[in-house]
């Protein structure tokens, strides 16, 4: 009973290489889905992370989530090649009286503003980075007393279909 409840699971070593390998995979996809090339903005492939992640030298750390060890890994990437968070694409719908007032608090935060129209409430459809949106939202709740509201576009801002070449 004493090993059953304080006792440990032993790990074969061709186990564990295949769980590190898994996690290793998981790590690329999860940085695959997020990123893109910042100059076509077109997405990476798995195999072209993985492959990236070799070149510098990564290590999967088996206590941490993979979530947390993909951004860790997009911070190591950017400074070896030209990778970067997709943006995410949201629309504002905010009452006029606070509109004003609350663009310019929103205004460090957005990346690019698409489209702006302001007739009886101001409504923004805009990109920005993943990074921003709790915050985003929290100003949006707390400034406008849920009054205005924060619509997801798209979760990833990328270009589609076959690139030509002139």
């Amino acid at each position: 009973l004493q090993i059953l409840s304080k006792g440990e699971l032993q790990v074969s070593d061709k186990e564990r290489h295949t769980q590190l390998e898994q996690m290793f995979r998981d790590i690329a996809t999860i940085v695959a889905d997020k990123c893109v090339n910042p100059e076509t903005k077109r997405p990476y492939t798995v195999i072209l992370i993985e492959r990236a992640m070799k070149d510098i030298h990564y290590s999967v750390k088996p206590n941490k989530s993979t979530k947390q060890q993909a951004l860790e890994v997009i911070r190591q990437l950017k400074e070896t090649m030209q990778i970067e968070r997709a943006h995410m694409r949201l629309r504002f719908i905010l009452p006029a009286k606070e509109g004003k007032k609350l663009k310019e608090k929103l205004k460090p935060l957005i990346k690019v503003i698409e489209s702006e129209d302001f007739q009886e409430q101001l409504e923004i459809v805009c990109l920005i980075d993943p990074g921003c949106f709790r915050e985003i939202d929290e100003l949006v709740r707390s400034e406008t007393k849920g009054k205005g509201s924060l619509e997801v576009l798209s979760l990833k801002d990328v270009e589609e279909g076959d690139e030509k070449l002139e």
